[in-house]
């Protein structure tokens, strides 16, 4: 993971991208090519972990994190920014630069819930 300035404080599993007021910040644009990564829970490596602000965020660039998703998921799918900010979406034909990650975990139902994913995975 790495540390970023986030526009907010953000829970484990919150979906980024690049912009905002700060560093980091949430989207409401399905398959934003802007993303970032997800925050990170227990990062076994903390890239920039000097980093001085009100709100830092761990962000998970790489490796299995847990992710916040909107939908079913299966194990495999590519998962890309929904329009819920913060949650992610399945996207099996997706946009290059627009991967968040692969699912590891499954969800069988269609609101909203948790996944493990292996961020940075295409």
């Amino acid at each position: 993971a790495e540390n970023y300035l986030g526009d907010e404080s953000y829970e484990p599993g919150t979906v980024l991208i690049f912009g905002g007021e700060k560093e980091v910040t949430t989207t409401s644009i399905k398959g934003d090519h802007r993303v970032a990564g997800i925050v990170s829970t227990n990062p076994a490596y903390l890239m920039n972990n000097d980093l001085q602000g009100d709100k830092v965020v761990a962000v998970a660039l790489q490796g299995r994190a847990p992710c916040k998703v909107i939908g079913k998921v299966s194990k495999g799918d590519m998962l890309v920014t929904s329009a819920i900010p913060g949650y992610a979406i399945v996207n099996n034909s997706p946009i290059v630069g627009t991967v968040i990650g692969k699912s590891v975990g499954e969800k069988l139902d269609d609101g909203k819930g948790i996944v493990e994913i292996v961020a940075g995975r295409v």
